[in-house]
């Protein structure tokens, strides 16, 4: 799992139909201060996470299999979470 930041949505009028009432959101990485590292991904959602929510992303695809009910599904990055905060070197980080 990996600490993200939600820094946008996908909007899809299309859909393989095991993806119905699902979003899709578009993270960004942080590292252990809060800072984007890498590129950004697209995640399916399983949190209900909003816009600037920090959260716990899944990147193994297990979790997709799980959410979606779909052994078949391949999908790497999944938001399991949505994070308050976190420490890290004593120092607290997040909202």
């Amino acid at each position: 799992m990996r600490l993200a930041r939600v820094v946008g949505n996908v909007v899809s009028t299309v859909k393989e139909q095991t993806h119905h009432n699902y979003k899709l959101m578009i993270v960004e990485f942080l590292d252990e201060y809060g800072n984007g590292v890498g590129a950004r991904q697209i995640a399916f959602d399983g949190a209900d996470a909003g816009l600037g929510d920090i959260v716990l992303v899944n990147v193994d695809g297990g979790a997709a299999k799980m959410l979606l009910r779909d052994k078949a599904v391949i999908a790497d990055n999944t938001i399991c979470g949505v994070v308050d905060f976190w420490t890290y070197g004593g120092k607290v980080n997040g909202k």
